[in-house]
């Protein structure tokens, strides 16, 4: 399989949003299964969790990628976070807050179904948006510059190391659509009357700036991948090949941890597994 992730600036624009890999469906069933028992040896090594990050723009796949890949994962091994606007308690935070707190816990897999990344991104072709966490220093949308961005997307690169060495495996994952897909999912959301309800006016009013979404995804990306959170961009006009690439980078991080294996019974408990067997099979 290619290599997706990050290691050096990137053009969008010049990044493919198609690829079909044969009998991917088939291939995920099967490495699927392979992820479910790697969380569990997590789970009961208890030193690390995995954070997943997915971003994309609309329509370009994330929540169904949710569901196929994790579909063998223990309900207690994964945890999803579907961010949307600010609540009033979280706008009294700073912007990392409310991602800090989901984080997942030692032995988990974390889903961010959009991220902390929102504050880079969405917040930066609509800046008035950042007007609502009254920040000192911010008096009109003439304060919210590159350098204000940049200087978030500092303060993302050191929340994103400081939870890596404190055991968090960190994966963000861009699934880059085409505009012309875009179009066809929305449309076939108002031909199938059971998908009307996915649709909204507003989907056609942020499409009109795709555009300038693509530009703060690259910049974002280009400032943000890093060996200790890379970014891997996907092909996402094909959701199976999609969702194949995502669970086949995921699996590798963990099997790139040796360390995470299940833990050995004492020597002598292990001693005592007979005789507890006896035990069970000699009950009335």
């Amino acid at each position: 399989m290619k290599n997706y992730k990050v290691t050096s600036q990137i053009t969008l624009k010049n990044t493919a949003t198609k690829e079909v890999i044969p009998d991917a469906e088939k291939q995920l069933k099967k490495l699927r299964k392979k992820i479910s028992k790697r969380q569990d040896a997590m789970y009961a090594h208890g030193k690390y969790s995995m954070l997943i990050c997915l971003q994309g723009m609309d329509t370009s796949g994330k929540d169904s990628l949710i569901r196929e890949v994790f579909k063998d994962v223990n309900a207690r091994g994964v945890v999803v976070h579907s961010f949307k606007v600010p609540t009033e308690k979280e706008l009294k935070h700073d912007f990392i807050w409310r991602h800090y707190i989901a984080l997942p816990e030692r032995g988990k897999i974390g889903v961010f179904n959009r991220t902390h990344y929102e504050n880079v991104l969405v917040t930066r072709v609509h800046p008035y948006y950042i007007l609502g966490e009254n920040i000192p220093s911010v008096k009109s949308v003439d304060d919210l510059n590159d350098t204000f961005y940049h200087n978030r997307m500092e303060a993302i690169n050191n929340f994103e190391k400081y939870i890596f060495d404190n055991g968090t495996i960190v994966l963000k994952f861009f699934l880059n659509l085409s505009k012309d897909e875009q179009k066809n999912r929305l449309l076939r959301r108002l031909n199938i009357p059971e998908k009307n309800w996915k649709f909204s006016s507003g989907d056609l009013k942020e499409r009109k700036l795709w555009d300038k979404y693509q530009f703060c995804y690259e910049d974002a990306i280009n400032r943000t991948s890093k060996e200790h959170a890379p970014w891997y961009i996907i092909p996402a006009d094909d959701k199976p090949t999609a969702r194949l690439i995502v669970a086949q980078t995921i699996y590798d991080a963990l099997k790139k941890r040796e360390d995470i294996t299940e833990p050995k019974l004492s020597e002598k408990d292990q001693s005592e597994i007979e005789n507890w067997k006896t035990a069970l099979n000699e009950e009335d």
